[in-house]
């Protein structure tokens, strides 16, 4: 039977004083995370070093305002965000009903006033204020998320999604849709040190 990793040792200098929520996701998330279908199967072993230590390596590039977690499901990146960042508001949108109830449920669990959670798929989405930024996680290609995702940010507002070892494949891919929505300095970057086991590689770009 798989059973969750032992914390690294880098994880307590990156959560500080909140790393006693990110140990509560972890566990809650081990407990539930297959049964409702928010991690595979094989996932615990490596729980904290493929997915939560890859994600906080996200929130020093985040401003203190409204953010928007597209596809959050299992709350990777904005769950993790929201305990690393409590002056940021993580906007956590997710379509599937089981998984919105989870994040929140989860946020409650927390004790995390700067969540809120919304049941709704990105490109079909009207918010009453627009985004500083938006992050995304595993959810689709650039050419997709990119007009996905546009009108939910204001002028000026940034999008951060974490892709894979694709990334420069991707954004060749989406040049056409950077072009048609006005996107400025769009690039790959990596993120990561030997604090985390794996380099985060992150595509960058703002709304003109």
């Amino acid at each position: 039977m798989l059973t969750l990793e032992v914390e690294p040792d880098s994880v307590a200098e990156m959560f500080g004083s909140r790393i006693h929520l990110a140990r509560t996701y972890a566990t809650d998330l081990a407990a539930d995370g297959e049964r409702l279908g928010l991690i595979g199967p094989l996932e615990l072993p490596r729980l904290w070093s493929r997915h939560i230590l890859n994600c906080v390596l996200l929130a020093p590039l985040l401003v203190a305002g409204r953010v928007g977690d597209i596809g959050s499901g299992a709350g990777l990146p904005g769950m993790v965000l929201a305990i690393a960042r409590p002056d940021v508001r993580l906007i956590l949108i997710e379509p599937m009903e089981r998984r919105s109830r989870w994040l929140s449920d989860e946020a409650t669990r927390l004790g995390l006033s700067n969540v809120e959670v919304v049941r709704a798929r990105a490109e079909q989405l009207t918010l009453p204020a627009p985004l500083d930024q938006v992050t995304a996680r595993a959810v689709s290609s650039l050419s997709r998320l990119i007009p996905g995702t546009a009108h939910l940010l204001a002028p000026g507002g940034e999008m951060l999604f974490m892709k894979g070892s694709r990334a420069d494949e991707e954004l060749a891919a989406a040049a056409a849709e950077i072009k048609k929505f006005g996107l400025s300095n769009a690039r790959v970057v990596l993120l990561g040190d030997e604090s985390a086991p794996e380099a985060t590689r992150l595509f960058r770009a703002t709304v003109a």
